[in-house]
């Protein structure tokens, strides 16, 4: 009996309490996920609905898209979402009609595409992956809300997003992105363990051009915090054959390594990178920080306008910018326009199967 007004008074705080947060709550946002049956859009709902992409005061409604042979295991992961009770979770769609899905969402997370089979040719991949792209460009054209911000996760990445700029010409080129913050963070990564530094103390590396074995992973302006303020990553690991040899190369082929271990690809990683992507994209990315994202191209730093590109950008109040006036020495340039002239061909390509 004597516990009972102790418990009283804890009930009431906690009704006050959830009334407050309440009160300070977003209204809620509509998000999409296509191909949310799979690997990447189990591990990646989760970190949605617990507001670790969109923050802790965004209440959030999702779609869940996959095709009719999924649509059992899309069922299933729509209980588990019920049943993991998150506050911020405020509806969830399961459905395979691509109209429903796409109605009035304001973010999207594009996970579908045909996947590359053994013995598939590069251009067979294409093919498909155009026509799937075409027909969802099509279907959030016509229902999504203005100003849907879209990233493109499903490979090819950049030449996916660049299709789903043609067949959506309302939304604007500069809300249709694609992955790349995976590779971004490996490099993060694979420096810091080089340094043996925490990963948190390591920003500003770079990737440039296509999410393929073709990019280029540059740490060259890449900044370490240290004891002593903080130091240029190049200087610290002083080791060019390294930065231009190991470096690039482990993080251009670490999907591969995935595989090779794990029999599957990278979901857990990508998810977590897909939510970084989003976080910083539309909360802003720290002063004096930035990130790699596969943006619109505009001609910046000599690339090729017209493609789908990854640049570094800062990021604020959901808008970003590529950095500008980094310096690019030869071998820097040469890697750039490598990655570049991949993704014309994967454009032209592209296109000659829309023609």
């Amino acid at each position: 009996m004597t516990s009972l007004p102790l418990f009283q008074r804890l009930t009431k705080c906690w009704q006050t309490s959830s009334r407050i947060i309440a009160s300070v709550l977003k209204p809620p946002v509509k998000i999409l996920v296509t191909g949310a049956a799979g690997q990447i859009g189990y591990a990646v709902m989760p970190i949605i609905a617990r507001g670790q992409m969109l923050g802790p005061d965004q209440p959030v409604i999702i779609h869940m898209l996959d095709i009719p042979s999924a649509s059992e295991a899309l069922g299933g992961l729509k209980m588990e979402l019920i049943d993991s009770a998150l506050p911020l979770l405020r509806g969830v769609i399961a459905t395979t009609d691509v109209a429903q899905a796409c109605k009035d969402v304001n973010f999207v997370i594009m996970l579908a595409g045909f996947p590359r089979k053994e013995g598939m040719e590069r251009k067979e991949l294409m093919s498909k992956n155009v026509a799937i792209y075409k027909a969802q460009a099509s279907a959030l054209e016509q229902h999504a809300a203005p100003n849907c911000k879209i990233l493109v996760v499903a490979n090819p990445a950049n030449t996916n997003a660049l299709i789903l700029k043609e067949f959506a010409p309302s939304i604007q080129p500069k809300n249709i992105t694609c992955l790349t913050r995976l590779d971004h963070n490996r490099a993060l990564g694979h420096l810091s363990e080089r340094l043996n530094v925490h990963v948190g103390d390591v920003k500003n590396v770079i990737i440039w051009g296509n999410h393929s074995s073709t990019q280029y992973p540059d740490a060259n302006h890449a900044i370490v915090k240290t004891e002593f303020g903080e130091k240029s990553a190049k200087e610290l690991v002083a080791n060019d054959t390294w930065m231009k040899g190991e470096f690039i190369s482990t993080v251009q082929q670490r999907g591969a390594a995935i595989i090779k271990a794990r029999k599957q690809s990278s979901s857990l990683s990508a998810a977590s990178a897909a939510c970084d992507h989003m976080h910083d994209w539309i909360l802003g990315t720290p002063k004096g920080t930035w990130v790699s994202m596969g943006v619109y191209s505009d001609g910046a730093y000599g690339i090729p306008a017209g493609i789908i590109y990854s640049f570094p950008v800062n990021c604020d109040k959901g808008e970003w910018s590529i950095v500008q006036g980094l310096k690019i020495d030869e071998f820097s340039r040469a890697k750039m326009e490598a990655t570049a002239n991949e993704l014309v061909e994967e454009k032209n390509l592209a296109y000659s199967y829309l023609n």
